[in-house]
C-alpha cells in the first residue's frame, strides 16, 4: 500500500511540475503573450500599446503566472479549466471533443496496429508452432522498412493516392466512420511494424520452453500452441503498447494536420503556437491522466496473463543467445547507403537552376531535381550525414539512460509514463522556448523523450527475468546484487534492449524528420531529410519521386538497422559444442555456484 502511495506521489508531482512549465512557456520564451493572442485573434489588427493593455487586463496577465495558475487550479476543482484565450469558448468541452477524436483514432491505429504485429512475426509463428524454427528469426526487412517510414509521409501518400486519386475514400474532414480509415492506417503501419518485430524478437524463446516442447509432444493443434506462445510474449511488450496509446493520442499532429482532424495533438499544437495556455494546460493534463491509465491498465493485464508465476519465481527465460547474424544483408544494405553519400558529396546541394525544376530522374540527376532545381541526390546524400550523425548520437543517449533508468522502475515508469504524454511537437516549443532555436533543438527534443520504451522494456524484462527459476537458484547459491545483475539479469535483458535501440533508430530520424516537417527543426536552405520532406510534399502528386526520393533512404536506414541488429548478443555466451543442447532451446542462462564464479559473491 505504501509503495502505491509512494508511486501516486510521484506522479502528482511530475503532473504538477508539467503543468507549471507550460505556464511559464511565455516567460521562457521572451515574448508577450498579449502579442501573441492578438495575433491569433486578428493578424491585421494594429499592435499598439492600448490594445495589448486591454488584452493583459482582459486575461489577467497582469496577476503573473503564479496568480494564473492558482486560478486555473481552483477552476479544476469545479471541473472549470477557464476559457479560451483565442475563442472565448469553454475550454473543457473543447479539450474534451478534440479527446474524443483521438481516442477514436487511436482505437482504430491500435487494431491496424494489432494486425500489422501479427503478420510481421505469422512465419515465426507457423515455423515455431510446428518446432521448424532453425535458430533464426523469421522477420525480414520487409517490416524495418514499413517501420521506418514516416506517419506524415504515409498519411500523405494515403491522401493523394488513394483519396483523391483513386477516390476510394475520403481524405480530408472529420465526419463518420470512412473518415477513420486513412489515418489509422497512417499511423497503424509504423507502431505495428516495430510491435512485431518486438515480439518477433521474443518468439523463439517461447517455442522453446518446456511447456511448448511438451505441448508439441502431446500433439497439440498448431493454431494453438501459436496462441499460447504469444499469450506467454504479451506482458513482456505491455509497457510499450501503453505508450503507444498515449502516443498515438496526442502525437499524431502531423497526420491530423494532413487529413485536417481535430484531434488532442493538433488542438495542443496550435495551442503551444498561439499560446493560448488554458488549452494547453488542459489538453497535457487529460493525456497525462490517459498516460496513468494506460500504464495501470497494462501492469494489470501483465500481472492478469502471467499469473501467480512472478510471485513464485517459476518463469523461464524468454531470451537465449541471439543467432548467428545474416551477414550478407546489413552489408547490402549498408554499401547501398554509402553509395547514396558518396555518389551525392562531389555535388552542390545549394545549385539552383529554375530551368531544371521537377525533373524527373535522369543520368544528370537520378533521384530527379526539386521545385527550385535543385539536385535531390546532393541534398539527400548531404543531408544523410546531418540525420545519421543526429540520430545515432541521440540513439545512443537515449539506450543509456533508457538502460539504467529501467533499472529503478518505481522512479522511471511514473516518469516515462508523463514525459511520453507530452507530444513531440509541445516537447521541442516547450525546448525551443527554454534553450532558444537552432539544430540542437530537435535533438534535445527528441532525445528527452526517446529513452522512455526502452526504459518500459528494461524494466518489463527485469521483472520476468527476477522471477525465472535460474535467477532463483543463483539466488539461493548465496549470490550477491552485482552478481546478480551482471551475470543474469544483463545478460538476458542488454541484447534484446539493445536491439529494440537499433529498431528505433529509424524511427528516431523519422521524428526528427517530423520536426522538419512541421518547421519546428532545421530551416531551409539546408538539406536535412524531414525539411526535404516539408519542402517537397506539396509536389507528391505531380513529382512523386521528390518525397519518395528521401523516403526511400529512410526506409534504407530502417532495413539497415534491423538487420544490423540481428547478432546483437552478450559477449559472455557463445553458441557452440560448449553449450548445452537444453541451454539452446530454452535461453536459459546457466547458472553456476558462486564458488565456481569469477569474482567474489557475497554469502548470506
Amino acid at each position: 500500500m505504501r509503495r502505491h502511495l509512494a508511486v501516486l506521489l510521484w506522479r502528482t508531482v511530475l503532473a504538477a511540475v508539467l503543468v507549471c512549465g507550460i505556464g511559464l512557456l511565455p516567460r521562457l520564451s521572451h515574448t508577450d503573450p498579449a502579442l501573441t493572442v492578438l495575433k491569433a485573434r486578428s493578424a491585421e489588427r494594429d499592435p499598439s500599446p492600448e490594445v495589448l493593455a486591454d488584452i493583459r487586463a482582459e486575461l489577467g496577465l497582469d496577476a503573473g503566472p503564479l496568480s494564473l495558475l492558482g486560478q486555473w487550479l481552483g477552476g479544476l476543482w469545479r471541473g472549470d479549466a477557464g476559457r479560451s484565450w483565442i475563442s472565448g469558448g469553454e475550454v473543457v468541452p473543447e479539450v474534451l471533443r478534440a479527446l474524443g477524436a483521438s481516442l477514436l483514432l487511436m482505437t482504430a491505429a491500435l487494431l491496424v496496429a494489432a494486425v500489422t504485429a501479427v503478420l510481421v512475426c505469422a512465419r515465426t509463428l507457423r515455423l515455431g508452432s510446428r518446432r521448424r524454427l532453425d535458430g533464426r528469426r523469421a522477420g525480414g526487412g520487409g517490416s524495418a522498412v514499413l517501420a521506418a517510414l514516416p506517419e506524415f509521409l504515409v498519411a500523405s501518400v494515403l491522401a493523394t493516392v488513394v483519396g483523391v486519386q483513386l477516390g476510394w475514400l475520403p481524405a480530408l474532414g472529420w465526419y463518420g466512420p470512412q473518415w477513420t480509415v486513412l489515418p489509422a492506417l497512417a499511423l497503424g503501419l509504423p507502431a505495428g511494424a516495430v510491435l512485431g518485430r518486438l515480439l518477433d524478437d521474443l518468439l523463439p524463446g517461447a517455442f522453446g520452453e518446456p511447456w511448448a516442447l511438451a505441448t508439441a509432444a502431446q500433439g497439440l493443434p498448431a493454431r494453438r500452441v501459436a496462441r499460447r506462445a504469444v499469450r506467454r510474449c504479451v506482458p513482456a511488450l505491455l509497457p510499450n503498447t501503453g505508450l503507444f496509446v498515449v502516443g498515438l493520442t496526442g502525437g499524431a499532429v502531423a497526420v491530423e494536420q494532413i487529413f485536417d482532424i481535430p484531434g488532442l495533438g493538433r488542438t495542443a499544437l496550435q495551442a503551444a503556437l498561439a499560446q493560448d495556455l488554458p488549452v494547453l494546460r488542459a489538453g497535457t493534463l487529460a493525456l497525462v491522466l490517459l498516460a496513468a491509465v494506460a500504464a495501470g491498465a497494462c501492469r494489470l493485464a501483465a500481472r492478469l496473463l502471467v499469473g501467480p508465476a512472478l510471485r513464485d519465481g517459476a518463469l523461464p527465460s524468454l531470451h537465449r543467445p541471439a543467432p548467428p547474424a545474416r551477414r550478407l544483408q546489413p552489408l547490402v544494405y549498408g554499401a547501398a547507403l554509402l553509395a547514396v553519400v558518396v555518389l551525392a558529396l562531389p555535388r552542390d546541394p545549394l545549385a539552383l537552376d529554375t530551368a531544371e525544376r521537377l525533373r524527373p530522374p535522369s543520368r544528370a540527376h537520378p533521384f530527379g531535381t526539386d521545385a527550385l532545381g535543385r539536385d535531390l541526390l546532393a541534398r539527400v546524400g548531404h543531408g544523410a550525414l546531418d540525420t545519421l550523425l543526429l540520430a545515432l548520437g541521440v540513439s545512443a543517449a537515449a539506450l543509456c539512460a533508457g538502460v539504467l533508468l529501467g533499472l529503478l522502475p518505481r522512479l522511471s515508469g511514473p516518469l516515462a509514463d508523463t514525459v511520453n504524454a507530452v507530444p513531440p511537437v509541445l516537447g521541442a516549443l516547450l525546448v525551443t522556448a527554454a534553450v532558444g532555436g537552432g539544430a540542437a533543438t530537435p535533438a534535445i527534443a527528441v532525445a528527452a523523450v526517446a529513452w522512455t520504451p526502452l526504459a518500459a522494456h528494461t524494466s518489463a524484462l527485469l521483472v520476468q527475468e527476477r522471477a525465472t527459476a535460474h535467477f532463483a537458484a543463483a539466488r539461493g547459491f548465496g549470490a550477491g546484487r552485482w552478481y546478480l545483475l551482471r551475470r543474469e539479469l544483463l545478460p538476458a535483458v542488454l541484447p534484446p534492449v539493445v536491439r529494440h535501440a537499433l529498431l528505433r533508430l529509424p524511427g528516431i530520424a523519422l521524428t526528427l524528420a517530423s520536426l522538419g516537417f512541421l518547421g519546428l527543426g532545421a530551416q531551409p536552405p539546408s538539406p536535412e531529410w524531414g525539411l526535404l520532406l516539408a519542402e517537397n510534399q506539396p509536389y507528391a502528386e505531380r513529382a512523386p519521386w521528390a518525397v519518395l526520393a528521401p523516403a526511400a533512404v529512410l526506409a534504407l536506414l530502417g532495413a539497415l538497422a534491423v538487420t544490423a541488429a540481428g547478432g546483437v548478443r552478450w559477449p559472455g555466451i557463445r553458441r557452440g559444442p560448449g553449450r548445452r543442447p537444453e541451454d539452446h532451446t530454452s535461453g536459459a542462462v546457466p547458472v553456476r555456484p558462486p564458488s565456481l564464479a569469477k569474482e567474489p559473491v557475497k554469502t548470506r
